[in-house]
């Protein structure tokens, strides 16, 4: 009977009660084959890597995708849970929203469309490209025995193209839409907890802020601002007896860009830790509180940020939070853990195999891509227990030439293979064979090495 180790057996234990007995012993070999193939992760290679490739009934692991009955969004919820309890058990939760595409083609992909392609775009150059597009929630907190913020997925859903949903004779839903039926469930799951949603300014919605404040337990949501936005003052008081509907605001304010240039404004000088590169950053900034209005949507207050370098190195950005009296270092340092998603969506492409996948199934294809993303945070939790008891430099892969001081994603899995092969009973059946063949160990190690950091 092929086991997983005691340490994992206990960490994926919360999963154990959302499958039936036989499903959950098709779903443990899945994920062993996920996590130890290198190059695509199709069933087929996560089966060969098991030692399963003699398997007649392949057809059993395929289903688990396809036709299993078990529910993506409670797994989420589980996944969820974990990482909660492991990385932030007390404090606010500070969770990012970002879309990824899932590059795809077939006849019977049905939800793809056109899309423009953020990584091989630029400013300058504009990239269509055929995809599936996933709107992914990741938990931005910090991983201690990495000694920076990781962005962990646990909850992915499918936004399909306005084609796709006119062909399907379906209401088209927004990112903004998807965005706030994620964060409801979030909140669904954590009603007690402060939570802080991080986003571009493509989620900039006066919708999308206007929902998030006016829940019972606010969610606190940070993001872009335009410097050309509309911005006023509050409202005036009404007097008593005075007729006619409630004003949504006041005098018109000056444009950031304007507050900006003005020579006059009082930037203060702030040390922000965690910048883009992980390094401390000193900048300029200036705050303070409006309503950003538009007509025909709500009017949210909410308090701007200004951020220039004192240095000039990089244009002048404004980014906007619902919550009013936030301290704009706070804002910043919160905002600034955005750019570790993209980090983790490039990692699930390069040593997760995303976009390989080969389902072709409507059910399929909304189970396999985000139990890909989640996958990257199912690694970190495997790898904790270890990287967090162990010295952090024993796990960490170093050479003469590269001298890195701080564990990566690459250094998780490894940890996590190197656990999943040691253990013999894993995925060894009876030897037919008594013959042994001696191996020198260093050659061994080496071997193991080169497996373990296989993509």
């Amino acid at each position: 009977m092929r086991t997983l180790p005691t340490t994992m057996v206990q960490v994926l234990a919360p999963f154990v009660l959302l499958f039936s007995e036989r499903v959950w012993a098709h779903v443990r070999l899945l994920l062993a084959g996920a996590i130890l193939a290198p190059g695509k992760r199709t069933v087929a290679s996560a089966l060969r890597v098991v030692g399963l490739q003699e398997e007649r009934r392949f057809c059993r692991y395929h289903r688990v995708l396809s036709r299993a009955a078990w529910s993506s969004r409670e797994a989420s919820r589980v996944l969820l849970g974990l990482l909660v309890e492991t990385f932030v058990p007390e404090g606010p939760l500070v969770v990012g929203i970002d879309e990824t595409l899932e590059r795809r083609r077939g006849k019977k992909i049905a939800a793809k469309g056109i899309y423009r392609d953020p990584v091989r775009s630029s400013h300058s150059h504009f990239v269509k490209t055929s995809a599936l597009r996933w709107v992914c929630v990741v938990l931005l907190t910090e991983v201690r025995w990495a000694s920076r913020v990781w962005a962990l997925p646990f909850l992915s859903a499918l936004a399909p193209s306005e084609r796709y949903a006119r062909e399907a004779g379906q209401r088209h839903k927004s990112l903004t839409e998807w965005a706030w039926q994620l964060l409801m469930l979030v909140r669904r799951w954590y009603p007690e907890r402060e939570i802080v949603a991080v986003a571009d300014s493509t989620y900039a919605s006066l919708k999308l802020l206007d929902r998030c404040r006016g829940l019972s337990n606010p969610i606190t949501f940070i993001t872009r601002l335009r410097l050309d936005a509309a911005l006023y003052e509050p409202a005036p008081p009404r007097y008593p007896g005075q007729l006619g509907r409630p004003r949504l605001k006041g005098d018109r304010l000056a444009n950031l860009s304007v507050v900006a240039e003005n020579p006059e404004a009082e930037w203060e000088l702030i040390t922000i830790t965690g910048w883009y590169g992980g390094q401390e950053r000193t900048v300029e900034v200036i705050s303070a509180t409006a309503v950003w209005y538009s007509t025909g949507l709500p009017a949210v207050p909410l308090r701007w940020v200004l951020i220039r370098d004192p240095n000039g190195e990089f244009e002048t950005q404004a980014l906007l939070c619902t919550k009013l009296d936030a301290d704009p270092e706070r804002i910043i340092s919160y905002f600034v853990r955005r750019w570790q998603m993209e980090a983790t969506f490039q990692e699930v492409r390069q040593r997760l195999g995303f976009e390989t996948q080969r389902h072709w199934s409507e059910k399929a294809i909304r189970r396999t891509a985000p139990a890909l993303l989640g996958l990257f945070s199912v690694v970190t939790l495997l790898a904790n227990h270890q990287m967090a008891t162990n010295e952090n430099m024993d796990a960490v892969r170093r050479a003469a030439w590269y001298d890195k001081s701080r564990p990566t994603f690459s250094d998780a899995l490894a940890v996590v293979r190197k656990q999943l092969w040691a253990v013999e009973c894993t995925f060894w059946g009876s030897a037919q064979e008594t013959d042994l063949v001696k191996v020198p160990r260093e050659f061994m190690e080496r071997l193991t090495d080169a497996v373990c950091y296989a993509a």
